[in-house]
């Protein structure tokens, strides 16, 4: 087999591959047998009939498309190996010659990954917020503990802010009562802000047996981004009652016995918490510092497969009901123009990302340990509420398996960048990482064979 590998641009490539017929014969082999046990010869049983009787009877052309059909994707993936080619997506394959008893020409483009140089991981320098923690934030988390052991206490008078109440609800869009949108008897504490627009004003100053109607926007279901006139109607009203913040709360809520004891140690994990929030900011910080001073060629046709894979996403939640889609865009006060064009900032983004820390997972001979795999699949899968094993089974059968291995792969490769970068808070203070990213490798000790340079 001869090929050659023509660079269109920093991102694309056509493979120009020939190959004789004589490296074709298992090819052939196999297309016989498989068209011998789909046509019915007389004289002959089920795929026993010899090549010779095959192209007598259904002619040459169909076993040549077998064979072509079948060797082009295996000989492309042998060219990509040996010529070491970093494919992406789908290639646009063109038979260019077929010589029947001689060879097979074909060509193949495809985008590839580009060639990137990244910067010195020690030069990128990231400021993030100072480690705050106040008195006002240990007693939120020590009223939230609280609020678990509440009580409630019906009252009678109208709902304020924090009153819990038990409502029914209601929904009409010009006219028809929505389905989906009703429901009885449910829980809600007023001014938490985790319902539907307007329903803590209008459920406010109301009193058990009153009902409200107000005009709101639904947010979920084949009605969504409409109007809707939504009643609800107040059935109770209830107040929560906290225990006394003391040392037979402390001993009733954990395992402390004084509740000086369990204000410290909330204290402490609210720390660690701002610490990962800390990390979290400053990953990705140099990240976007990374990018930033980065040159990378995108792959025009894996950011168009980005754009429509997003696009998808985002109308699928309106049954891809282009029309309904854009009322609701409108709605929020965007055009189409607008949000397509944001859509497309973020897939350009999106394959920078992966670009870059590809590059940098394979400088740097990152690997993915079983253990990382298996973390990041049980992560996923309470995300999205099912078993492990439900969720490999369907990464298996929408083949994401390998785009989850690449994600942990990826995340390896920043967590090595933020190691090196020089990180600290606004207050000028280094900040500490190794919580959340590990240690920084320190490079091996020079021996007396290899002395260390000014660079080591």
């Amino acid at each position: 087999m001869k090929s050659t590998v023509e660079h269109l641009s920093p991102t694309r490539v056509r493979i120009n591959v020939e190959v004789p017929f004589d490296e074709l014969k298992p090819n052939f082999d196999r297309a016989y047998k498989k068209i011998a046990g789909q046509v019915r010869i007389p004289g002959f049983r089920p795929g026993k009939a010899p090549a010779r009787v095959i192209e007598q009877r259904i002619g040459r052309a169909p076993i040549l498309d077998e064979v072509v059909n079948e060797a082009i994707p295996a000989k492309y993936m042998e060219v990509l190996s040996a010529e070491e080619v970093r494919a992406l997506g789908r290639p646009e394959f063109e038979v260019t010659k077929i010589e029947d008893g001689d060879h097979l020409a074909f060509t193949a483009e495809v985008d590839v990954r580009p060639e990137i140089t990244v910067p010195a991981f020690g030069e990128l320098s990231v400021s993030v917020d100072d480690l705050e923690l106040s008195d006002d934030e240990v007693d939120e988390q020590l009223d939230e503990l609280r609020a678990r052991f509440g009580t409630l206490t019906g009252v009678d008078r109208p709902a304020e802010n924090g009153d819990f109440v038990s409502i029914d609800l209601s929904a009409s869009v010009d006219g028809e009562e929505v389905e989906d949108a009703k429901t009885s008897g449910l829980s809600y504490e007023v001014g938490s802000g985790e319902m539907i627009e307007g329903i803590d004003e209008a459920i406010t100053g109301t009193s058990a047996g009153d009902s409200k109607t107000f005009t709101t926007k639904l947010v979920a279901g084949e009605h969504a981004g409409r109007d809707a006139e939504v009643t609800v109607t107040v059935n109770s009203v209830k107040v929560r009652e906290l225990p006394e913040p003391d040392d037979e709360f402390a001993s009733l809520a954990s395992e402390f016995d004084t509740i000086d004891e369990l204000r410290n140690d909330l204290r402490e994990r609210l720390t660690r918490v701002k610490r990962m929030q800390q990390g979290v900011q400053a990953r990705d910080k140099v990240l976007e510092a990374l990018l930033e001073v980065t040159e990378v060629p995108l792959p025009s046709a894996v950011v168009d497969s980005e754009i429509e894979v997003r696009q998808h996403d985002a109308v699928h939640t309106f049954d891809h009901d282009e029309d309904r889609f854009n009322e609701f865009l409108t709605s929020q006060g965007k055009t189409r123009e607008e949000f397509d064009a944001d859509i497309r900032e973020e897939a350009e983004k999106a394959v920078k990302t992966q670009l870059v820390l590809d590059q940098i997972a394979d400088a740097e001979q990152i690997t993915v340990e079983d253990n990382e795999l298996t973390e990041r699949i049980i992560y996923q899968a309470q995300r999205f509420g099912v078993s492990p094993d439900e969720y490999v089974q369907r990464a298996q059968q929408s083949g994401q398996l390998g785009a989850i291995f690449a994600d942990v792969r990826r995340g390896k490769a920043l967590a090595s960048v933020v190691r090196l970068a020089t990180v600290t808070d606004a207050s000028g203070n280094t900040v500490d990482l190794e919580e959340l990213f590990g240690p920084r490798e320190q490079p091996a000790p020079a021996t007396a064979e290899e002395p260390a340079t000014a660079d080591q």
